[in-house]
């Protein structure tokens, strides 16, 4: 007969992507006439939890490659830049989110500048970038139990076959019946 028991163990309870674009701007010392690049580097980000709402937060430095002086000259302007993104990860049906919920977050695409424009001397530009969200909370798993399972099984050599067994079987026979002979003999020598 079989039955369950529930355990309760740790398990991602939810899982979720979410690509978002912001939009910033830098004014850098000169008038640039044109940008030449854009980068980003060092993005370092973290999950939350708060209020039962998830949240991504993190930051990056951007650097800008510009010219000015009628494009005579060249220059580079950095900043860093904040975000924080809402998640509205699905999550396991009954799954409820408490502080005890761990918040594990990849980049999937790095930020990537996918738009740049130049007004009034100041730099615009739109930063992509898309997050991967897993929660990771408790949850019951049910596991079949069966009573009547062996811990150990009986280990038989392979090269041991039944016929080597029935041979065994008849040689012991045969063993037996020839000193049964041999001491029912020297019995009656003696009488």
């Amino acid at each position: 007969m079989a039955y369950f028991k529930e355990i309760v163990t740790k398990a991602v309870v939810g899982k979720g992507k979410k690509a978002t674009t912001g939009k910033y701007s830098i004014k850098p010392e000169e008038t640039p006439n044109t940008v030449l690049g854009c980068w980003i580097i060092n993005h370092r980000f973290n999950g939350s939890l708060v209020n039962g709402e998830i949240y991504v937060n993190g930051n990056y430095d951007v650097n800008v490659w510009y010219s000015y002086d009628n494009d005579s000259k060249t220059g580079v302007c950095s900043g860093n830049y904040s975000y924080s993104d809402k998640m509205k990860v699905p999550v396991n049906v009954g799954t409820k989110l408490t502080n005890n919920s761990e918040v594990i977050v990849n980049s999937l695409s790095d930020p990537n500048v996918v738009d740049v424009d130049i007004m009034n001397g100041t730099i615009t530009f739109t930063v992509r970038k898309e997050m991967g969200v897993e929660v990771v909370g408790d949850t019951k798993i049910r596991v079949n139990v069966e009573d009547n399972f062996e811990d150990y099984m009986e280990i038989v050599d392979e090269d041991v076959t039944e016929e080597i067994f029935e041979e065994i079987d008849s040689q012991v026979k045969e063993n037996y019946i020839s000193e049964s002979e041999v001491i029912d003999s020297t019995n009656d020598d003696e009488a």
